[in-house]
C-alpha cells in the first residue's frame, strides 16, 4: 500500500496486529518508523472480526478498505480505482476479485489456486473469482466501504473468527446496499502451502459458515450444505450398506458420482494448465470439501450440546 499512486495526505494505513509468534511485530514497527501514514494498533482478542472493528473505529477517512496480511497487490492504481468506481457506480460498497495466483506460488499452491477457481472448489454463489465488471450482491466479496455504512449496519460481529465479512456483507445486502466488482480492484491471496494447512483453513471457514447460517437462516444455501453431506452423508451410507443391502447401490452410486465429479474437474484443469497437476488436484478437492464439512459439523454439534456460539 505504501507504493500506491495516491495523494500521500489522503491515505492512512492502519495495521491491526494480534499477538504474533514470528517477526510480524518487528517488521511493522520498522515500516511505521519510516512512514508517518502507518498507525499500528494492537488487537488483544486476535480475532479478525475484532481487528476489522478496530480498524474501522480508528479510521478517519471517508472510505475504508480491508487488505489482509497474506495479500499480494500488483496494481499501483488500486486505491485510485476504488475512489473512482465508488463515485462512478454510486455505491457504498465495492467487491473485488480475490485470486490466488501470486508470483511466488509453489507447485502445490498453483494447484490450490486452480482448484479454488473451479466450480466445485468454492461456494456456488461466490463472486470472489469473477473476472467481469458488474454489479453484484456484496455478500461474498465486499471489501471496501464508505464509512457511513458502519453507522447504519454496526460493526463486524466479534462472535465470528471467520466469515465475519460475509455476515457484515449479508446484512448490507439485506439493507439494500448495492456493490460493484471490477478487475481494476483485483488483489491476490497467498494459498496455503500444504494439505494440512488447507484443511485447517477450510475447517475454520466451515465453522464460520455454520455460525452464519444460525444467525441468518436465509444465508443457508445448497452450496453450504454439500460439504457437510459429503463429510458425513457418504460415509454413513457406506456404513449402512454394510448391514442393509438396500443401501448398497445408492451409496455406491453417490460415491461414484462424487469421485467422477472430482476426477472430471481435475482432468479438465490438468489438460488446460498442465498434466503435472492431476495427481494432487483430487487430494486438494478432498481437503476443501471435508475441511469445510468437518468445520460446519463440528460447530453444529457444539451448538446442539449447548457449547456453540449463541445468537
Amino acid at each position: 500500500m505504501q507504493t500506491q499512486d495516491y495523494p500521500e495526505d489522503k491515505l492512512e494505513i492502519i495495521i491491526v496486529a494480534g499477538d504474533s509468534s514470528d517477526r510480524t511485530d518487528e517488521i511493522i514497527a520498522e515500516l511505521a518508523a519510516n512512514d508517518h501514514r502507518i498507525k499500528i494498533i494492537h488487537n488483544p482478542r486476535g480475532f479478525s472480526s475484532a481487528g476489522r472493528n478496530i480498524g474501522a473505529e480508528n479510521a478517519t477517512g471517508e472510505i475504508i478498505s480491508y487488505i489482509d496480511g497474506h495479500t499480494y497487490i500488483n496494481n499501483r492504481m488500486l486505491l485510485q480505482n476504488m475512489v473512482e468506481l465508488m463515485a462512478e457506480k454510486e455505491v457504498s460498497i465495492l467487491s473485488r476479485p480475490q485470486f490466488l495466483d501470486t508470483p511466488e506460488n509453489s507447485y502445490f499452491q498453483k494447484a490450490v489456486s486452480l482448484a479454488r477457481k473451479s466450480p466445485i472448489g468454492h461456494g456456488l454463489d461466490s463472486t470472489i473469482y469473477t473476472d467481469e465488471d458488474k454489479y453484484v450482491n456484496p455478500t461474498s466479496s465486499g471489501a471496501t466501504y464508505k464509512k457511513d455504512a458502519f453507522e447504519k449496519l454496526g460493526g463486524f460481529d466479534e462472535r465470528f473468527d471467520a466469515c465475519e465479512d460475509v455476515d457484515f456483507n449479508f446484512r448490507a445486502a439485506e439493507n439494500g446496499y448495492k456493490s460493484f466488482t471490477s478487475m481494476k480492484l483485483a488483489v491476490f491471496y497467498y494459498p496455503r502451502e500444504s494439505l494440512s494447512a488447507l484443511f485447517a483453513q477450510m475447517s475454520r471457514y466451515g465453522v464460520g459458515r455454520f455460525r452464519l447460517a444460525r444467525k441468518h437462516p436465509g444465508s443457508l444455501s445448497l452450496g453450504t450444505l454439500i460439504p457437510p453431506f459429503i463429510t458425513v452423508g457418504i460415509p454413513l451410507l457406506i456404513l449402512l450398506a454394510l448391514f442393509v443391502n438396500k443401501f448398497l447401490y445408492p451409496s455406491l452410486l453417490i460415491l461414484c458420482f462424487y469421485a467422477a465429479v472430482i476426477l472430471l474437474s481435475s482432468l479438465i484443469i490438468s489438460f488446460r494448465s498442465g498434466l503435472s497437476f492431476l495427481p494432487i488436484l483430487p487430494l486438494i478437492y478432498l481437503a476443501i470439501h471435508f475441511g469445510m464439512g468437518s468445520g460446519f459439523l463440528k460447530e453444529m454439534f457444539r451448538s446442539i450440546f449447548g457449547r456453540g456460539v449463541k445468537f
